[in-house]
């Protein structure tokens, strides 16, 4: 089975959209590709997700996955989905066969329901007419919300990026949990096992993430279920290696069919990266 890394980024500072990313952090320097290859391992596809909420970056991004020697197989851009021309920017951007899916940076915009107005819809509906994915970059109040866009818009493919952000080093397990089982049990959306360690206490250990992934797989299921680096973000929290060495204890208790599909087999159904080989 491939191994796939559903979600990491990659971006150059001198580039100047990054908006949140300021010279006090660590991992304020370029990364790129060939800082990424020695880390994958086995894996030998990736999802190159967003970082800033520009179209220049969207085609930055798609230029990495060209050259990027099949190793990107999907691309997850951006547009402003409540532009007044968004629908066709949508479906002008979807031409390219390496974008999978578009993100919204929904946990940065202080309005909680900004993706349930009216001025949203219709690039949501470009992006279920082009057979774009929907990566919902979220926190845990944002739940219930998915809710209803998931009702408004059944038959776009969503999925949770970080899991929505549970609050891991608080232990506030609740109302996280609940809302995210009902989420699971009341729509087809997906989840990324990623994200978790930037949540947790700083020196985390894997018994500090057992219940939050136990509880993702209990309800998502590995069909449903895709791994992620977050990388280079992950590098705040323990880095790459030790976050899929973590992953690996922590699917131990899986069958291999169950353990192949979220290291792989779920990304490559979810996102079509077979049409981008």
């Amino acid at each position: 089975m491939i191994q796939v890394d559903s979600h990491h980024h990659v971006w150059r500072v001198a580039r100047g959209d990054y908006g949140w990313l300021t010279p006090d952090l660590p991992i304020y320097r370029d990364y790129m590709l060939d800082d990424l290859r020695p880390l994958l391992g086995e894996i030998t596809a990736t999802v190159l997700v967003q970082a800033a909420p520009t179209e220049a970056e969207t085609a930055f991004m798609l230029t990495v996955a060209r050259d990027s020697r099949g190793v990107v197989r999907g691309v997850v851009g951006w547009t402003d989905l409540a532009a007044p021309n968004a629908a066709a920017r949508v479906v002008d951007l979807a031409r390219a066969p390496e974008l999978k899916g578009l993100r919204p940076m929904l946990q940065g915009i202080a309005d909680t329901d900004w993706i349930l107005r009216p001025a949203a819809q219709p690039a949501l509906v470009a992006m279920t007419q082009c057979g774009l994915r929907f990566d919902a970059l979220i926190k845990p109040h944002h739940l219930p919300n998915l809710l209803s866009l998931a009702a408004r818009h059944p038959r776009l493919p969503i999925v949770i990026d970080h899991a929505a952000k549970p609050a891991i080093a608080y232990g506030a397990f609740d109302p996280w949990a609940d809302d995210i089982a009902r989420v699971a049990r009341e729509t087809g959306a997906h989840c990324k096992l990623s994200g978790l360690v930037s949540e947790a206490v700083p020196h985390w250990q894997h018994d500090d993430l057992r219940r939050t992934t136990d509880h993702l797989i209990a309800c998502f299921g590995p069909a449903r279920l895709m791994w992620g680096s977050d990388w280079p973000v992950v590098e705040l929290a323990g880095g790459y290696t030790r976050w899929r060495a973590a992953t690996d204890h922590l699917l131990a208790g899986l069958d291999v069919p169950g353990r192949d599909a979220i290291l792989g087999g779920t990304a490559c159904i979810f996102y079509g990266l077979g049409e981008a080989a």
